[in-house]
């Protein structure tokens, strides 16, 4: 089979496509026709090798321990192992691979049945592909830790993206006022998804406002602590799940301690894998939320793909296709 190679950090022109092992399942494993793939901000961190514990869990010089990128998959099911009871040959699933080897830049890949979900069947497999990482995050922070409830105001810090256009949307099904952030030339695209107010991020900064909101996700994380306080109600929420890794590791250390002084809640996201895709699957089912696509590439694209999510440009998501055009 055909995959993608990934052997250096930082080097585009190093990854290429080869031919490769075809995965053999294990009993509890489900061989996947891969149909599509989408690009995730943790692709392309560890692409860039940052933040360095990227490097720790991966390989110190190279990666060392995944053999190819990707981790948002849709395909059908080709064939199961022995101990395989959810899945049958020609099911249509869908899951995040990142807690089992990644492998999504690949024509076939190997997983155990509890990182794959049906389908939903409203989908296109690009579709699919968007959805569980991006969409999960959206609501593992809304819903889990911010308790998303009628009547709150909610700040979401990078609108325009594959995560913060599922927050946008999940939000809305709640009666609550959105303010979200953008560049300018994205703004009308994030009033589209629902937003009812937008700031230019590089023309305000929404922690010297005088705004407070009960509710803050943020994924492009730029501020300390002491700014994001100036920004929540006296008993807000915030949830930081990507951006700068000093502000990171800020909120990881300081976080919880400032959580237990003050009634204000200060958290890091980490993402559970597939945890809530079920009922991800039923929104999306219902027609209450939908994958936002900015761009499709096909297979052999893949460092265009790459590239082109790296300029920061994409409304929504970037999906690679891997069936024939």
């Amino acid at each position: 089979m055909k995959g993608i190679e990934f052997s250096q950090y930082k080097a585009l022109e190093a990854l290429r496509m080869d031919e490769v092992d075809k995965p053999v399942p294990k009993d509890d494993e489900v061989l996947v026709r891969i149909a599509a793939c989408s690009i995730n901000s943790w692709d392309w961190e560890l692409f860039n090798a940052r933040p360095f514990v990227n490097r720790l869990m991966f390989g110190l010089f190279k990666p060392t321990r995944l053999k190819t990128l990707g981790f948002d998959i849709a395909g059908v099911v080709e064939s199961v192992g022995d101990k395989v009871t959810r899945f049958k040959p020609g099911d249509e699933v869908y899951g995040d691979l990142s807690n089992c080897g990644w492998g999504g830049f690949a024509e076939y890949v190997a997983a155990p049945q509890s990182a794959l979900s049906p389908k939903p069947g409203h989908c296109s497999f690009a579709e699919a592909a968007a959805v569980p990482q991006a969409a999960l995050l959206a609501y593992q922070g809304l819903v889990n830790v911010g308790h998303l409830r009628d009547g709150l105001k909610i700040f979401i810090n990078g609108a325009s993206g594959g995560s913060g256009s599922f927050a946008v949307q999940i939000a809305r099904q709640y009666d609550v006022e959105i303010t979200g952030t953008c560049r300018r030339e994205k703004m009308e695209f994030v009033r589209s998804l629902g937003v009812d107010h937008v700031i230019d991020y590089t023309q305000e900064d929404f922690t010297q406002s005088g705004q407070r909101y009960d509710l803050i996700i943020d994924a492009q994380a730029r501020h300390s602590l002491g700014e994001i306080r100036r920004a929540l109600t006296p008993d807000g929420i915030y949830v930081m799940h990507g951006g700068a890794s000093s502000k990171l590791f800020q909120c990881m250390l300081f976080g919880p301690l400032w959580s237990i002084l003050g009634k204000r809640t200060y958290r890091v996201l980490f993402h559970r894998a597939n945890q809530g895709l079920e009922a991800i699957g039923q929104l999306i089912e219902s027609g209450k939320i939908k994958s936002i696509i900015d761009k499709t590439f096909p297979f052999d694209q893949v460092i265009d793909a790459l590239r082109y999510y790296g300029e920061g440009k994409a409304r929504g998501k970037v999906v690679i296709n891997m069936e024939p055009s």
